[in-house]
């Protein structure tokens, strides 16, 4: 991009990018304008030229759109961590629902027989997880906590975060105080945050050893702010809690009567309110029986297999990280379920799997990373599975899984519609079901 400075101009806004930037066409060139929504005439001004297209900045909207907000929170536009706030969460939604249909028909040439009712909740205080930079800037004499800022590889300057579930969002102050006390102040890149159902849970990155004097601020931290803190100084196999013998985190699946217990770096879902909803839709849509062998693939810590096993008669989770296996079976025998088996399997390596993967379920259950689950989709197609929920957090992955699915293993995507996982931000997350 070769960076401009351009004198501002008049445009009108016709589109909004999967990016989620406004989209004007001046004189025959596309321009995104950061902050800009679609039926809006603004004023811009072009920062970056491009072959194809330039970037501009907002200067004001001369006509603002019906959807336009007020972003609530003090630090949008230079925190990187939210890009919807000045959208109305309604209209999110929408935004993120056409995302996926659109994907869905250009990149997997498919149509769902039906749209499903997007899955939404709450939009403030609903981010459980989340990975915090942090920084000792000897310039400003103080530390900074929070997320990258939007256009830079800096740590924001925050003060608080409405997204982070509490009491995590009170807490971005006290943790920069925090470290800025210890003697290893330059030397703690990060923090992670995992608020459990029964504790906050908050690891932070220390590339040198804190001292005794350190541990003895970290503790007092600890019992004042009522959360428990961890150390991790190398990978994470070497997390470590502050205080010995902290009692297990762990989060309610509502309604099923069941909990999940997990390490405080383990991937859990974001969203407790719309994790719950998810699964009671994907077992609904999943449709077990009494009689029903359903394989679950990127089981993870069991999130649907529990659930799943008790309607089912039998449920096979597979897992590519052998911890998650581990603790999946530890949360299955905790709470008695005994039809429910786990399996540790590089899911993308065909070469590692094992008997599992030449059995016959009736159903099957989805829930890759980003890059999607084309690998393990011949297993789907030769299983004998005549129903497929895939829960995706990538729209242009399942849109390319979803057209392998019909075109070449015979299903037809009957429905499909987005959750709003993470309100705020343009982070597309779908469910799509398929039959055959």
């Amino acid at each position: 991009m070769k960076r401009i400075s351009a004198a501002p101009e008049e445009a009108d806004i016709v589109d909004l990018s999967h990016e989620a930037k406004g989209v004007a066409r001046i004189d025959g060139k596309t321009v995104f304008v950061a902050d800009a929504l679609p039926g809006e005439r603004v004023v811009l001004r072009r920062v970056g030229r491009h072959r194809n297209f330039d970037e501009a900045v907002l200067e004001s909207v001369l006509r603002p759109s019906a959807d336009r907000v007020a972003p609530a929170c003090p630090h949008y536009g230079t925190c990187g961590g939210c890009a919807l706030q000045h959208l109305a969460p309604a209209a999110q939604v929408a935004f993120k629902q056409t995302q996926l249909l659109e994907n869905l028909a250009r990149l997997g040439g498919v149509e769902p027989g039906r749209v499903l009712e997007p899955l939404t909740g709450p939009v403030w205080g609903y981010r459980r997880r989340a990975r915090l930079g942090v920084k000792h800037v000897v310039r400003k004499g103080r530390v900074l906590v929070g997320f990258r800022e939007r256009s830079a590889p800096f740590v924001a300057d925050l003060h608080e975060c409405r997204v982070l579930a509490p009491p995590a969002n009170r807490l971005i102050d006290p943790l920069a105080m925090l470290v800025s006390e210890l003697s290893i102040a330059a030397r703690v890149p990060q923090v992670e945050v995992a608020v459990a159902g029964n504790h906050c849970a908050l690891v932070l990155r220390v590339l040198d050893s804190p001292t005794a004097a350190d541990r003895d601020r970290m503790r007092t931290f600890e019992r004042v702010e009522g959360v428990r803190l961890y150390l991790q100084p190398g990978g994470p196999a070497s997390v470590e809690p502050l205080s010995p013998d902290p009692e297990p985190l762990r989060y309610e699946l509502g309604g099923s009567g069941l909990t999940i217990e997990f390490e405080p770096t383990d991937f859990i879902q974001v969203n407790a309110a719309l994790n719950e909803a998810m699964v009671a839709r994907a077992v609904a849509m999943l449709e077990p029986r009494a009689a029903s062998h359903v394989l679950d693939l990127f089981c993870g810590l069991g999130n649907f297999s529990l659930p799943l096993a008790r309607a089912a008669g039998e449920v096979v989770g597979v897992e590519g990280e052998a911890g998650l296996v581990a603790r999946a079976e530890r949360n299955a025998r905790r709470q008695g379920v005994t039809n429910a088996s786990f399996h540790a399997a590089d899911l993308a390596n065909p070469q590692a799997w094992s008997g599992w993967a030449a059995r016959r379920y009736d159903r099957v259950l989805l829930d890759p990373p980003r890059a999607g689950a084309r690998e393990v989709l011949p297993v789907v197609g030769v299983c004998g599975a005549a129903r497929v929920v895939y829960i995706s957090c990538h729209p242009g992955s399942l849109a390319r899984d979803a057209g392998i699915l019909v075109r070449d293993h015979g299903f037809r995507l009957v429905a499909a519609g987005v959750m709003d996982m993470f309100p705020h931000t343009t982070h597309v997350e779908a469910m799509a079901v398929f039959e055959r």
